[in-house]
């Protein structure tokens, strides 16, 4: 399956029926939800730590087990994301798109293309 084929609606129920054939909904709170993502994406950064990014560049395309490694970390916090949202009711979709319409507006590319700062610096 890729992204291309894949909605976000069939991961969601992935998810929920690997997390409910374990009896895991128990603990899946958005406060416990929220903090797995916050360690799952502290073990995705350890990945890039010390490198620099033509060193990581590199090791994503040669190093087979750094890749897996990279992408397991990616597919947990991202399986984190899913699963939150399907915890709180918040449609992603929805909550994506209204989040780039503020940040059209916050960001105006005449004022954003090409520098780095925050909203309140351009």
């Amino acid at each position: 399956m890729s992204d291309t084929r894949t909605t976000l609606q069939e991961l969601k129920d992935k998810l929920a029926k690997f997390t409910a054939e374990r009896d895991w909904e128990q603990f899946h709170d958005p406060k416990n939800l929220a903090e797995a993502l916050t360690i799952e994406a502290g073990e995705l950064m350890e990945h890039f730590l010390w490198k620099e990014k033509k060193d990581i560049a590199k090791l994503l395309k040669t190093d087979k087990a750094y890749r897996e490694e990279v992408s397991d970390e990616l597919a947990d916090v991202f399986g984190y994301v899913l699963h939150m949202s399907e915890m709180t009711g918040i449609d992603l979709s929805d909550a994506i798109h209204a989040k780039y319409e503020k940040n059209e507006r916050k960001y105006p590319v005449a004022k954003a293309k090409g520098r780095a700062v925050k909203y309140t610096k351009l």
